[in-house]
């Protein structure tokens, strides 16, 4: 299956384009970088661009796999809304990955690990994985404070060396892994896509984690 996989969360995103078969064999062909902030006047033209590089066509794609956050409200947006016509015009599947999750498999251990990267304002996204599962911890959006004072003792994983260098000084080892890239979505996506674990282009929908200003300044104003 050729799969084309995305991921517009932060100020900087990239697509990348796999050959998948049987099993973990998900080779990338090519990943290509986009620049955050402008990701709505790149997206398309750089898949087409991508496709056209390899002789293919959107009518070759088999599936799709795409960063749904958390992150950016504006980048996931884009990123998302161009999947979903791409799926939904060539009715092929779509695999969402979190971001957790693929800074979690990073680290090779087997037990719970703690995937751990920067939101901004003085936040952490945290989550908490065991054996590539989501624990009921779940994942969540910590003060800088709370992910300090809750990752004592514990395993983290993150791309991010400050928070790194913070939580080892709170008690907490710590393994600093690359920065995700869609290459490791389209893996991500292929093992869910494999599972049957995919969702329809309308029922695909971000994980932003943290609520928008929106939602914030319509509280604290009712």
């Amino acid at each position: 299956m050729l799969l084309l996989s995305g991921d517009t969360s932060g100020k900087h995103g990239s697509i990348a384009l796999a050959r998948c078969g049987p099993g973990d064999a998900c080779d990338v062909i090519e990943v290509v970088s986009l620049v955050g902030g402008t990701f709505s006047a790149q997206l398309v033209p750089q898949i087409a661009e991508l496709l056209n590089k390899h002789g293919f066509t959107k009518h070759d794609l088999g599936g799709f796999a795409v960063a749904s956050g958390p992150g950016s409200f504006t980048g996931l947006r884009v990123g998302l809304a161009a999947i979903k016509a791409l799926a939904e015009a060539l009715r092929k599947p779509i695999a969402a990955v979190s971001l957790l999750e693929a800074v979690a498999v990073r680290d090779v251990r087997k037990g719970k690990v703690y995937p751990a990267f920067d939101a901004g304002r003085g936040e952490i996204y945290v989550g908490e994985y065991e054996r590539g599962e989501l624990s009921a911890f779940g994942e969540k959006l910590l003060t800088r404070e709370e992910f300090l004072e809750s990752c004592r003792g514990k395993f983290a994983v993150t791309p991010d060396p400050p928070i790194a260098e913070a939580a080892q000084r709170a008690g907490a080892e710590v393994i600093v892994v690359d920065r995700v890239l869609s290459d490791s979505v389209a893996r991500l996506g292929w093992e869910r896509i494999q599972a049957g674990q995919t969702v329809a282009p309308e029922e695909l929908e971000a994980n932003y984690i943290r609520r928008s200003d929106a939602e914030i300044f319509s509280r604290t104003s009712s």
